[in-house]
């Protein structure tokens, strides 16, 4: 049995997958930098609305998948998943281009930034099911679980690394308004550095679209004379036949309605309660990355290890608690502490649900079933930032956030004393 370190890092031996990989990394940095720049941009033109604002901008990014993400699912099983991809990004990167212009020339406008971010989204809608169904292409079965966690690890390096590179950029706004030129010389030193944030993420999109074009997919589509309707039926059916896929399918949902509104609120608790200027927070950001990172590395090492719904059980418990003891600390360090273990518990509760549900699917189907089950993380993201953001206003960011953690509390304590089938596999 190889060492500890070696199954980590186990899927890195395949070519195709260490190229996917670094591609997706480098894109995925980009996109952190905007997302970072973007609320603080949201902040300083929104003002004392700026955590509705927030809210139904992280709503808008995953609408399009109420609205797409089936069709791209059977999309992804009838043809060349690198197409689909490759439309997407090309989808994305354009947004981004034309948010660094909007910024540049002082015309930005909230509802701008809304459209951008629902373009983005459909871009999304049709490349999420197709990547999902690429990779478990790129290594073999028994690596799979494996693969999965070092996807994760790449989205939340990236979410490390993308934050504080986007914090220096904002930070050194100053400096980029004199050396892009008077163009820029009437905004705040956060939106010039924010000019820079989303024209780096536009650029970013090149090493995903080169990695597209130099793997070697080996899936072959079925033809078939199903309609698209007739085509998610059948996704559906496959689920239903499966027991435990619903139940994982619902565990998604709830972890991300309740876990990803703490990223969200963050830019409002790190003003209004800890007084932070956009730098600092992105230093807590990347501190919920950090933990993520190793969350992923702890899961990629115990891949191999049974009863990993158990697991992801009693991990979205210790989530529940993190996330109240957050919700209400005054104490800077103290949520800086539950930032690190709530980005870890959160990420080993994605990768865990995420491998069970791809060992489980088979490949003629994968495409179908990762866009219902990416349906339902991306629902949760859907209601779930809305949600948080108008009871933010209508009582406080700790209320909201103390109050998604009693939810995902109690969903865990249902499966853990149910006869759920999650607890077997």
């Amino acid at each position: 049995m190889p060492g500890f370190f070696e199954r980590t890092f186990q899927a890195f031996r395949y070519r195709d997958f260490s190229l996917m990989w670094s591609g997706a990394f480098t894109s995925t940095t980009g996109t952190w930098m905007q997302t970072v720049a973007q609320s603080w941009l949201v902040l300083d033109l929104a003002g004392a609305d700026s955590a509705v604002y927030l809210g139904v901008l992280g709503a808008l990014v995953n609408i399009p998948y109420l609205l797409f993400s089936l069709v791209g699912g059977v999309v992804a099983d009838r043809v060349d998943r690198r197409v689909s991809l490759l439309a997407s990004q090309y989808t994305q990167m354009t947004c981004a281009f034309i948010l660094t212009l909007l910024v540049y020339f002082h015309v930005v406008q909230i509802w701008h930034m809304m459209i951008l971010v629902f373009i983005a989204g459909t871009g999304m809608a049709f490349g999420g099911p197709a990547y999902s169904a690429l990779v478990p292409g790129l290594v073999p079965r028994k690596d799979l679980s494996n693969a999965v966690a070092l996807n994760s690890i790449q989205f939340n390096l990236a979410r490390v690394i993308g934050p504080v590179l986007a914090g220096l950029a904002m930070g050194s706004g100053p400096l980029v308004a004199r050396w892009l030129g008077p163009r820029l010389s009437g905004m705040t030193p956060d939106s010039a550095g924010g000019v820079v944030c989303f024209f780096l993420n536009g650029l970013s999109f090149f090493a995903v679209i080169a990695s597209l074009y130099m793997i070697r997919s080996g899936f072959q589509p079925r033809k078939t004379n199903e309609s698209m309707l007739e085509g998610i039926k059948a996704g559906f059916k496959f689920i239903r036949e499966r027991g435990a896929l619903w139940q994982l399918t619902v565990l998604g949902f709830v972890s991300t309605f309740c876990g990803v509104p703490l990223l969200t609120m963050l830019p409002v608790v790190a003003r209004n309660t800890f007084h932070l200027d956009a730098q600092r927070y992105s230093y807590m950001l990347a501190t919920s990355g950090v933990g993520s990172i190793l969350g992923a590395l702890t899961y990629a090492g115990l891949s191999n290890r049974k009863r990993q719904g158990l697991l992801a059980l009693r991990v979205q418990l210790t989530f529940a608690v993190l996330l109240g003891g957050f919700a209400f600390s005054k104490f800077l360090p103290l949520s800086y502490v539950c930032l690190f273990f709530g980005g870890m518990c959160l990420l080993t509760l994605f990768a865990s649900i995420t491998s069970l549900v791809q060992l489980i699917v088979t490949e003629e189907m994968r495409g179908r079933v990762m866009s219902i089950f990416n349906l339902a993380f991306r629902c949760g993201m859907v209601f779930g930032d809305p949600v948080a953001g108008y009871l933010a206003k209508q009582f406080s960011p700790a209320r909201a956030l103390f109050g998604l953690s009693v939810v995902l509390a109690c969903t865990a304590t249902g499966f853990l004393i149910s006869s759920s089938g999650v607890k077997e596999l």
